[in-house]
Formats: structure tokens, C-alpha cells, sequence
């Protein structure tokens, strides 16, 4: 909850428990789900002191939530890591021109079910009489935004996030949808910053894909070109001042392209860097007898710096495959792993930055916050300005800056993000 200046008010978060799909696999329980936002909503209204003016949400945007002509659910949320069969994607890809012609059309790297609209083409060919029962398919973010005002739609961000929907060049869906007749159970197509209905008078915004919505903040409060590496689980790099068209190669790289919430292509490409620290530095708790959040306490050691460019570089080994032995002590081994990591988060952030005048870095997340990380990335990027940048709740302080003007008279804001440069370590 925000205020009138953006301002974090209230904040609140719960860990539901999972179910499972037909097939055993893991999978949101969406009903759960929508009847603790039921809930929160109604606490909400009935709170003395809060006068709320809007509603929007942000959420992982690579799943659906499909309903029927009662709005009720037809089938389980489906998880996107779920394992795509490979008929099912041969028989798409054979008919549609392959997967190199699909991948650069939709500026969607060839994911399985984490393409979503893959999700949809699955159960028109294995579940033809759940996929019948359908009206509407709806992204998570745009289910959320249903179920309070009743109004279906389709946001452009969700639509243009590694999906396999949309045709970038074409500024329209790709022709498969069509031709399977998938455009029929989509909603009418809005930008991000539309309200869709009212609920209890209140507008609701038609909600966002996260990774766009997280990126708002940093269109509203800055001008000049800059690129922001959002760090987590997944670390993507998101330069908006590249509107590309994808090569192969880069697709090959795990490239792809978003479209923000105006409905304009975002250059991106993502490197599974925080689940790689998550793992290595349980290994080096454990070798070194340390605690697993130990390397919290690793101060940047400037000297060591210099030298592990050269030594990693010779070595030819990624840290996963080191021999902990080899090292010293926790420290050591701690700057050798973050070395690692920034070199290949150099080569991905490389990628979106070519071609384009951006001179600026922001970095938010778990690495923003790491010195280690943003020293040696500050030092492999000469001639660039590298932020850490620190800002409550990014993808949801979005999304109400999204229908800013559905609400809040005021200009606005600055200020909302706190920035702390990173010099190269001869400036040090």
C-alpha cells in the first residue's frame, strides 16, 4: 500500500501452500489464492483509516488461469516449469516454420511451457474438452485484476513476455494464434496503464507482467538511456533504449524481448546467476564450516581484485567445478565465485547494451547489495556509471505508477529510487 508520493504505507506477504495438477506436478492453488485476495480486499475496505483511490497488481505473467462462461476455474494453474512433451512441441514447430523462424517472430527463446501460449496449444490438443469450457485465458496478473472487477482483458506486457503470442514485427498476435483459433479465448487487448472496471467504486488497473512493472520506476524518474540488471533468482538485464529486432545468435543466448506496459519492445536476455550463488555458497558454508549466510560478512578485498581476472581466465573453469581445497579460506574462495558470476553477467548484460547510447547501469536486488558484485561489475564496465539501486517493492510501486493518472493529482515523484555509484577499482 502506497501513498500519494509513493510512499510504502503497509506491506504484507504469505507463503501458500502448493497443490498439484492432474499429473502430480507441483502447481500454484490459484483458488487458495483468490480467496485470500477476496479477504485482503475486504479487510481493506472496512480499515477506518485508509481511503483507497485505486487498485492494479503485478505477478509472474508465464501461466494462465483459464474460466468459464461462470468466471469459475476450469483447470489447475499450471506450473511453467513443468516439462513440455516433445511431440506435442514438434508437431507445433514443424507446422509454424521451425523453431529459429518462431523464436525471432516472437522474440521468445524456445522454452516449453514457460512460453505460455504453449501452455494453451497443449490443452486444445490433450484436454479438448477442458480447453471447450473456456472463455476467457487470462495471465495471472489479468486474473487478479478479474476477480475483483469483474472485467476480463489482456495486458500487452503479459502478452509480450517470452509467451510465443506475439508477433514483434507485426505489432499484432502471431499468425499461429489465429490459426488455432487461441485469439478467441483472449480478452480485449490494453496497455498497462488502463483501468479495466471498478470495484466497490474503486478502479482496478488491468494489471502487469512483474519484470515490466519493476522497470516503471526507473522510466518515470530518469531521462537520460540507461539499462537495469534486476537481480534474484534470475538476473535479466533490461535495456528499453534497444528496440532490436533478435538474431539467432542472440536468442541462441537466452535473449528475448519484453514489451512495457505502452506496448514498446524491451531488449533483454537473463542469466540463472542468483540460484548459482544460492548453491555455491551453501557448498562453501559447508566446506569452510561457516554458516550459509556468512558471506554477508565478506568485505571487498580490493587487492585480490586485480588479480582474478587473470587467474580465472587461465583456468578455463567455472567455480561449480573448483576444487575448494585450492583456496585459502572462505574469502578467497567467496571472491573467486563472485568473479565468475560477473564475468558471465558482463557477456549477458553485453548483449542488450550493443549498439545503444546507454552509459548508465542500475543493478537492484540481492546483488545491488552485494559491494563485491558491484565493485568488480563497476570495474569491468569503463566509461559507464554503476548504480546500486534501492527501492521498496518495485514491480508493485509500478503498477500503481502505471494508472498514476487514474488516481493521484500530484506530479510524479522523484526520489523514489536511492541510488549509490560504484567506482572502478583504480578509483578506489
Amino acid at each position: 500500500m502506497f501513498d500519494e508520493q509513493y510512499k510504502l504505507l503497509h506491506e504484507e506477504s504469505i507463503q501458500l501452500e502448493e497443490t498439484m495438477d492432474e499429473d502430480g506436478f507441483p502447481c500454484e492453488d490459484v483458488s487458495a489464492l483468490t480467496k485470500w485476495l477476496k479477504q485482503k480486499f475486504s479487510e481493506i475496505l472496512l480499515a477506518k483509516d485508509v481511503d483507497v483511490k485505486a487498485i492494479n497488481f503485478s505477478a509472474y505473467g508465464a501461466s494462465f488461469v483459464h474460466v468459464d462462461e461462470d468466471s469459475e476455474i476450469v483447470t489447475p494453474l499450471y506450473n511453467y516449469l513443468k516439462p513440455y512433451p516433445d511431440k506435442l512441441k514438434d508437431q507445433f514447430y514443424d507446422t509454424y516454420g521451425g523453431e529459429g523462424r518462431v523464436a525471432r517472430e516472437t522474440a521468445s527463446p524456445v522454452l516449453g511451457s514457460l512460453n505460455s501460449g504453449m501452455q494453451l496449444y497443449r490443452l486444445k490438443y490433450e484436454k479438448p474438452e477442458s480447453y471447450k469450457k473456456i472463455k476467457y485465458s487470462l495471465h495471472l496478473p489479468q486474473y487478479l485484476s478479474f476477480v475483483l472487477s469483474k472485467n476480463a482483458g489482456t495486458d500487452i506486457s503479459s502478452v509480450g513476455c517470452h509467451t510465443n503470442l506475439w508477433n514483434f514485427a507485426m505489432n499484432a498476435y502471431h499468425h499461429w494464434v489465429n490459426k488455432e483459433g487461441l485469439d478467441k479465448k483472449f480478452a480485449p487487448l490494453y496497455n498497462g496503464d488502463k483501468t479495466i472496471g471498478n470495484a466497490n467504486g474503486i478502479p482496478v488497473g488491468i494489471g502487469l507482467h512483474d519484470s515490466s512493472a519493476a522497470l516503471i520506476p526507473y522510466l518515470s524518474s530518469f531521462r537520460e538511456p540507461f539499462a537495469l540488471i534486476s537481480t534474484g533468482t534470475w538476473c535479466i538485464s533490461l535495456n528499453p533504449f534497444n528496440q532490436t529486432e533478435l538474431t539467432d545468435e542472440e536468442l541462441k543466448q537466452d535473449c528475448l524481448c519484453y514489451l512495457s506496459y505502452e506496448g514498446k519492445a524491451v531488449k533483454a536476455s537473463r542469466l540463472f546467476a542468483g540460484y548459482e550463488h544460492g548453491q555455491q555458497v551453501k557448498r562453501l558454508a559447508a566446506h569452510f564450516q561457516k554458516a550459509n549466510d556468512y558471506f554477508q560478512t565478506v568485505a571487498c578485498d580490493t587487492a585480490l581484485l586485480g588479480q582474478l581476472s587473470t587467474l580465472s581466465r587461465s583456468s578455463g573453469l567455472s567455480f561449480s567445478k573448483a576444487d575448494l581445497s585450492q583456496f585459502p579460506g572462505y574469502e578467497v574462495a567467496y571472491h573467486h565465485l563472485i568473479w565468475d558470476i560477473v564475468a558471465r553477467q558482463i557477456k549477458s548484460t553485453r548483449l542488450v547494451l550493443r549498439g545503444t547510447p546507454v552509459r548508465k547501469i542500475f543493478v537492484d536486488g540481492g546483488f545491488g547489495k552485494n559491494r563485491v558484485y558491484m565493485t568488480m561489475l563497476a570495474n569491468e564496465f569503463p566509461g559507464f556509471e554503476v548504480y546500486a539501486a534501492t527501492i521498496s517493492q518495485a514491480s508493485a510501486l509500478g503498477a500503481g505508477l502505471a494508472i498514476h493518472k487514474t488516481w493521484n493529482k500530484h506530479p510524479l515523484p522523484t526520489g523514489v529510487i536511492e541510488l549509490k555509484q560504484f567506482a572502478t577499482i583504480g578509483s578506489i
